[in-house]
C-alpha cells in the first residue's frame, strides 16, 4: 500500500510538472485568442517560438490585428521580421494604414524601411498627412550690399519608394537654405525681395530640391524676411579703416626716418664742432710756440689782436643790422 501511494504521489508531480511546462512552452490562451480572432495557428509554431527565443505575444496580436483588417500576413514573415531585430507592431500598423490610405505598401517594403532605421509608421503617416518644417534664420545680402534675413516652412510628403536610401528632413532644409541665399544674392537690390517674397519660394522650389531625398516638396512658403546689416556699406567702412591704418604706419615710418637723419645730421655738426673747438684750443699753442721760438713779435701779436678786434666789430655790425645777434668777443 505504501508503495502503491508513493507511486500515485510520484505520478502525480510528474503530471503537473509536464502540464506546466506544457502551458509554458505552448500559449494555449493566446492560442484561442488567435483562433477566435479567426487567425489559424499550429500548436508547433507557437512551440517553436519558444525555441527560438521569440515572444509569441509579440507575434500573435499583430498578426490578428492584419488579420482582422484584411491583410494576409505569414508567421514565418513576422517571425523573421523579429528575429531580425524589426518593430513587428509598428510595421504591421504602418501597413494597415497605408491598406487603408490606398498606398501600394508591400511587407517587404516596410520591412526593409524599418530594418534600415526609419519609422515607417510616421512615414505613411507623413504621406498621407504632409508634415511642415521650418527652416532656420537665413542670413543673405543682395547685390546691393543689405543682408536679409529669411524664414521658410516647408511642406513636405513622404516618398514611400524613396525611404531605403533617401536623404532625410535635414538635407531638404540645408538645400532650401541654400536656395535661398543664392536667390537673394542674384537679386539687383534688396527692396525687390521685400516687395515680392514669394520670388523667393518660386525660384526655391524651381530647383527640384527633393531629388535624391526621402521627401517630395509640396511649397516652400516664406514666413517672414527681415532686413539684416549693410554690409556692403561696413565692408566699405572696415575697408576704409585699414587703408587710413595703412597709410599711418607709413607715416610713423618716414617720420622715424627723418627723425634718425635729423639725429645723424646733429651728430655731424657736434662732431665738425668738436674740431673746431679742438682747432682753436691749438692756436694759442701754436702763438706760444712761435715766442719761444722767435717767430713772432710782440708787435706782430699786436697786429693780429687788432685785426682780430676789427673782425669782431664789423660783424657784430653785420649781425645788428641783419639779425639783431650779436656774437660775442673772442
Amino acid at each position: 500500500m505504501e508503495a502503491s501511494g508513493a507511486l500515485l504521489l510520484v505520478l502525480f508531480i510528474a503530471l503537473v510538472f509536464g502540464v506546466s511546462l506544457f502551458f509554458h512552452y505552448v500559449p494555449v490562451g493566446l492560442w484561442i485568442t488567435a483562433a477566435a480572432s479567426g487567425v489559424r495557428l499550429k500548436f508547433s509554431a507557437l512551440f517553436g517560438m519558444r525555441f527560438r527565443k521569440v515572444d509569441p505575444k509579440r507575434i500573435v496580436y499583430p498578426l490578428i490585428a492584419a488579420t482582422k483588417a484584411g491583410l494576409q500576413l505569414s508567421v514565418n514573415e513576422l517571425e523573421a521580421l523579429y528575429l531580425s531585430q524589426g518593430k513587428v507592431d509598428r510595421v504591421v500598423s504602418a501597413l494597415i494604414s497605408a491598406d487603408k490610405a490606398g498606398i501600394g505598401l508591400t511587407f517587404k517594403q516596410a520591412s526593409a524601411i524599418d530594418l534600415a532605421g526609419r519609422d515607417v509608421l510616421e512615414a505613411v503617416q507623413v504621406s498621407v498627412n504632409p508634415k511642415v518644417i521650418q527652416t532656420p534664420k537665413v542670413a543673405a545680402m543682395a547685390k546691393d550690399g543689405i543682408q536679409l534675413l529669411a524664414l521658410a516652412r516647408v511642406t513636405i510628403r513622404a516618398n514611400i519608394n524613396r525611404l531605403v536610401g533617401g536623404a532625410g528632413e535635414e538635407t531638404i532644409l540645408a538645400r532650401v537654405g541654400e536656395g535661398i541665399v543664392s536667390t537673394i544674392g542674384s537679386a539687383d537690390s534688396h527692396k525687390k525681395v521685400l516687395e515680392n517674397p514669394d520670388l523667393i519660394s518660386k525660384t526655391v522650389l524651381a530647383k527640384g530640391l527633393d531629388s535624391g531625398t526621402a521627401f517630395e516638396i509640396l511649397s516652400i512658403d516664406i514666413a517672414d524676411v527681415d532686413v539684416g546689416k549693410n554690409i556692403g556699406a561696413q565692408l566699405q567702412t572696415d575697408q576704409a579703416e585699414a587703408d587710413k591704418r595703412i597709410a599711418q604706419a607709413k607715416a610713423e615710418e618716414r617720420r622715424a626716418l627723418a627723425v634718425a637723419m635729423e639725429q645723424e645730421q646733429k651728430a655731424r655738426v657736434q662732431e665738425m664742432h668738436a674740431k673746431v673747438v679742438e682747432a682753436e684750443a691749438q692756436v694759442p699753442l701754436a702763438i706760444a710756440e712761435a715766442f719761444r721760438k722767435g717767430s713772432l713779435g710782440v708787435m706782430d701779436y699786436q697786429r693780429y689782436r687788432n685785426i682780430q678786434a676789427d673782425t669782431q666789430m664789423r660783424t657784430a655790425i653785420a649781425g645788428d643790422s641783419g639779425t639783431g645777434e650779436q656774437p660775442p668777443l673772442g
